[in-house]
């Protein structure tokens, strides 16, 4: 397929080139040169660029099962048209429930369902395939109704948050407990191939090849099992009767190829398909909406699909039951 560095890129939004230079000069050593602890720290230490998210409700935390917590977010005003379940990026290494707080409160606020934020087992400590497992753990307690949540469920995720999004779908496609109604995937990891076009284009600007061989070098140290579906969704050979997606890339981003491909996939296989296109941002995007006007639109932009597949979900649900819902 054409590479996406040459369909979509254009100059990177100059807010975050400023943002890019700054971490160029800083003096700080590569994220690739430090432990896991030393990549969480510095992780924690960089959502000052990233908005805080709208009031919401309530924000109530739950254990899952033996090794999983949970953030529910509730919304002000609230509309039973189903639950997210969103998983944070980080690179399956770092990231936590704060790091996605801000687009969790964002997708409560604008389709008025509840946000379930997941805090999977993190590598090298649980390697692959423990976040997935955590993830179908936490898709099966939302969809029993725990906590009083509406069953229908649209998965998120930004990044290795997204892989475990696109991983779960599959998973748990002929799962019939779990009832998902869409996914959405916002610059996801579905593949282990770093060579592509778009890595030799776009390392070096917030995530590049060294960094995500770092990454998956500490989640799935057998390289032999990179090419399974539940690490990389694209290398199934099935991927038909899915939810409806919404797949979101930027031109900026490493990712951008395998995201392309992967909508194309998708649509091939039937899977309705909405491709939000940001050519102007990078990987990580999610976290720069206090220094990026681009980034911030985009976001809100992402919320609103979201809140598009929990609305059509829920007028197809009543359509079938006359008007009530299930």
């Amino acid at each position: 397929m054409t590479s996406g560095v040459e369909e979509i890129r254009a100059e990177l939004d100059p807010a975050l080139q400023a943002v890019a230079d700054a971490v160029a000069g800083s003096g700080l050593p590569p994220m690739v040169e430090l432990d896991p602890d030393g990549a969480r720290q510095r992780i924690r230490g960089a959502l000052q660029p990233c908005a805080a998210g709208p009031e919401v409700d309530t924000v109530t935390t739950h254990s899952v099962g033996e090794h999983v917590t949970v953030r529910i977010y509730r919304p002000i005003v609230s509309k039973p048209v189903g639950t997210v379940v969103h998983f944070h990026g980080g690179g399956w290494v770092t990231g936590d429930l704060d790091y996605a707080d801000a687009i969790c409160r964002t997708v409560a606020d604008r389709s008025g369902a509840a946000v379930v934020s997941v805090d999977y087992r993190l590598a090298p400590e649980a390697r692959f395939p423990a976040a997935v497992d955590d993830a179908a753990t936490v898709l099966g307690w939302v969809a029993a109704g725990s906590e009083g949540l509406d069953p229908r469920i649209v998965v998120t995720g930004d990044s290795a948050g997204g892989n475990l999004a696109a991983v779960c779908t599959r998973l748990v496609r002929d799962d019939d407990r779990i009832e998902l109604v869409g996914q959405v995937l916002v610059y996801p990891v579905v593949d282990a191939d770093l060579s592509r076009d778009s890595y030799a284009a776009n390392s070096g600007t917030f995530l590049g090849a060294r960094e995500m061989q770092w990454f998956l070098d500490h989640y799935c140290p057998d390289a032999t099992e990179r090419t399974s579906p539940l690490l990389a969704p694209i290398q199934a050979a099935d991927l038909s009767g899915l939810p409806p997606a919404v797949v979101v890339v930027g031109g900026h981003d490493p990712l951008l190829d395998e995201g392309l491909e992967y909508a194309e996939r998708l649509a091939a296989s039937g899977v309705p398909v909405e491709l939000l296109k940001y050519p102007t941002l990078p990987h990580g995007f999610l976290q720069f909406t206090a220094v990026s006007t681009a980034a911030a639109a985009a976001v809100a932009e992402i919320a609103t699909a979201t809140a598009r597949l929990l609305e059509e979900a829920d007028a197809q649900t009543n359509s079938n039951t006359g008007g009530a819902h299930a």
